[in-house]
């Protein structure tokens, strides 16, 4: 329908994406490949960390990437272009509360083959069943530490909040962990 002469332009997030060759010449796409290509393993590991599902995982690390995909000459001049990428890993995943669509059960844990006895199997779904049971904020701040290894001032700028917060938001956490009774409670963790 044309209003006034001129036809009324309808945006979807792909479109941004379909500009973008536009916006990143073919040296830094494959500059961007080969970052994406690197980190998607730890991307994924991570929202899987946040998420405690593999298919949203995937999900969130790919809209991660689709974001830092527009944003590349930003991100890519950054002090730590992976920290940036964590931080809108985090932001996709807050995101995924504020619009809710369908309520979603967890899945299974990515089928990953897991070295020593096979009671590991059943001592990490537990564990991330108890991740699950936490707060956002402190299941990031957990996973940020214990999976992806990460100091209280990265953890900080990752989840835009002070190392002190980090703190502690780490030690609700795990204490709260410590009491599950998953695990057991007053078992030390």
């Amino acid at each position: 329908m044309l209003l006034g002469g001129v036809e009324p332009v309808v945006r979807e997030p792909r479109d941004e994406l379909a500009a973008a060759p536009d916006i990143i010449g073919s040296d830094d796409g494959e500059e961007f490949s080969a970052f994406a290509l690197s980190r998607w393993p730890g991307l994924v590991r991570l929202a899987f960390g946040l998420t405690g599902d593999r298919w949203t995982a995937e999900d969130i690390a790919q809209t991660a990437l689709a974001r830092a995909y527009v944003s590349w000459r930003r991100v890519s001049r950054a002090d730590d272009p992976d920290a940036y990428l964590r931080r809108i890993l985090v932001n996709a995943s807050n995101g995924r509360f504020r619009r809710r669509r369908v309520t979603e059960e967890p899945g299974d844990p990515p089928e990953v083959a897991v070295e020593g006895p096979a009671d590991l199997v059943g001592e990490r779904a537990a564990l991330l069943a108890a991740l699950r049971q936490l707060p956002p904020r402190q299941r990031a701040v957990i996973v940020l530490r214990y999976w992806e290894d990460l100091t209280d001032a990265q953890i900080g700028a990752a989840l835009g909040c002070s190392p002190g917060t980090v703190r502690s938001q780490l030690s609700r956490g795990l204490a709260t962990l410590r009491v599950n009774p998953i695990f057991g409670a007053g078992d030390e963790a």
